[in-house]
């Protein structure tokens, strides 16, 4: 189980099961390097929305696993937007 497994299993009785669902159910962990989590999320909106409705409630859960000072990086994943960029 990954941190961010933990973290999700900390939050989902806090919320309603749809909501659950709706900002989290395609979340998925990318990597951990100890100070920081990077996770994959679908779209900028759900990025967004995670970072202001539920980055306190993040930090609390990361508190309660020990974790208190790492960062939680959110990626919308699927696309090249990075290149097309350059």
């Amino acid at each position: 189980m990954t941190i961010w497994d933990q973290v999700l299993d900390a939050l989902r009785p806090k919320m309603p099961a749809e909501d659950f669902r709706r900002w989290f159910g395609a979340t998925a962990h990318a990597s951990d390097s100890g100070d920081q989590i990077t996770v994959w999320v679908p779209t900028e909106s759900i990025r967004r929305h995670i970072v202001l409705h539920y980055g306190d409630a993040i930090d609390r859960a990361l508190a309660a696993l020990g974790r208190q000072n790492t960062l939680v990086r959110l990626i919308v994943g699927g696309g090249d937007e990075d290149d097309e960029e350059e």
